[in-house]
C-alpha cells in the first residue's frame, strides 16, 4: 500500500493555490478568445480584449486574475488503497493558508459568519470521495462571492417539464446579469438532494469545454440553454453582445420519486481551477 506523507499534501496545495489563481485555464482562455474573435458588438469586443489581455498579464507577472482570489473549494479523489500519514484535512488547509501567503492573495475568509469578525486564509471547503485505486488527486477552485452569491436552488415538482427547468436556469442567469462579471459558465446540479444537486453544479464548474460526449438528453438540454442564454444580450460585462455565457456543464444523480432539485452555481469569466495527482 502506498503512503502519502501530509506535508507532501500540504506543498501541492499550496501550488495548486497559486496555479489556480495566476494562471487561467487554458479551455477558459481558448473560450474566451473565440467569443473575442465573433464578436460584434463593439463595446462587448473590447471587454473581451481586456479580459483576455488581463489573463495574460496575470500569467506573466504572476499576479492574481482577480483581487477577489475567492473560498479554495478543494475537490479530493482519495484511492481506497492509498494510505495518508497524518490528517488530510489539516494537511489541504495548511496547504491553502501557506499558498495564499507566498502569493500575497487576498484573505477572504470570515472566521464567524454572524460576527464577521477573524479574517484569515482558511479553512477551506473539502469534498473528498473515495475512488478504486491508490492515488490522490486533489483540484483546487477558488470560488469568487461576486458569482457565488447568485446561485439559486428549485425544488421542482417530479412532474416538470423540461421547459420549467430551462426556465428556471436562464431567469437564474438573467437575474444575475452583469452582477457575476459574464461572461458566464453555468453550473447545473439535477437530482441527488437539495445540498447534493448545489454539490453538483459546483463540481460541474470544473468540467472542462470542450469535452468529448455522446448525444444524450443532457447535453441537448446544454447545448439549447447555451444558445438561449447568448440570446439575452447580457454579454461580457453586461454591456451587450453575443456572448453571456461561454458554456453550460450539467451534472446529474438519481433522485427521490417525490422530488427533482436543480441548482445553478455560476462562475465569472474569472473559472481558475488547478489539479494535480499524487
Amino acid at each position: 500500500m502506498r503512503t502519502v506523507r501530509k506535508d507532501k499534501i500540504r506543498d501541492a496545495v499550496a501550488d495548486l493555490c497559486l496555479q489556480a489563481n495566476l494562471f487561467l485555464r487554458k479551455d477558459v482562455a481558448d473560450k474566451l478568445r473565440q467569443a473575442y474573435s465573433k464578436e460584434t458588438n463593439p463595446r462587448a469586443k473590447k471587454i473581451l480584449e481586456a479580459i483576455v489581455k488581463n489573463a495574460s498579464i496575470a500569467k506573466r507577472e504572476k499576479l492574481a486574475i482577480c483581487q477577489d482570489t475567492g473560498l479554495p473549494c478543494v475537490f479530493v479523489e482519495l484511492g481506497q488503497d492509498l494510505k495518508i500519514s497524518g490528517d488530510l484535512k489539516q494537511a489541504i488547509n495548511k496547504g491553502v493558508d501557506l499558498g495564499y501567503r507566498r502569493g500575497f492573495l487576498r484573505n477572504s475568509i470570515i472566521k464567524d459568519p454572524l460576527s464577521r469578525s477573524g479574517s484569515g486564509y482558511q479553512p477551506a471547503i473539502i469534498h473528498i470521495d473515495i475512488v478504486k485505486d491508490d492515488k490522490l488527486k486533489i483540484t483546487v477552485l477558488p470560488k469568487g462571492f461576486g458569482c457565488e452569491n447568485k446561485t439559486q436552488l428549485m425544488m421542482f415538482k417530479p412532474t416538470a417539464k423540461i421547459s420549467e427547468i430551462k426556465e428556471f436556469i436562464i431567469d437564474v442567469v438573467k437575474a444575475a446579469g452583469p452582477d457575476a462579471c459574464p461572461p458566464y459558465v453555468v453550473g447545473v446540479g439535477i437530482g441527488g438532494t437539495a445540498d447534493y444537486a448545489c454539490f453538483l453544479a459546483k463540481k460541474a464548474l470544473l468540467r472542462r469545454t470542450p469535452y468529448a460526449v455522446r448525444r444524450t438528453r443532457t447535453s441537448k438540454l446544454e447545448s439549447d440553454l447555451l444558445k438561449e442564454i447568448n440570446k439575452l444580450n447580457i454579454g461580457p460585462m453586461g454591456l451587450g453582445g453575443k456572448t453571456t455565457a461561454l458554456a453550460v456543464n450539467i451534472g446529474t444523480y438519481p433522485t427521490h420519486i417525490a422530488g427533482l432539485p436543480v441548482c445553478v452555481n455560476i462562475s465569472c469569466h474569472a473559472l481558475r481551477s488547478a489539479t494535480t495527482v499524487l
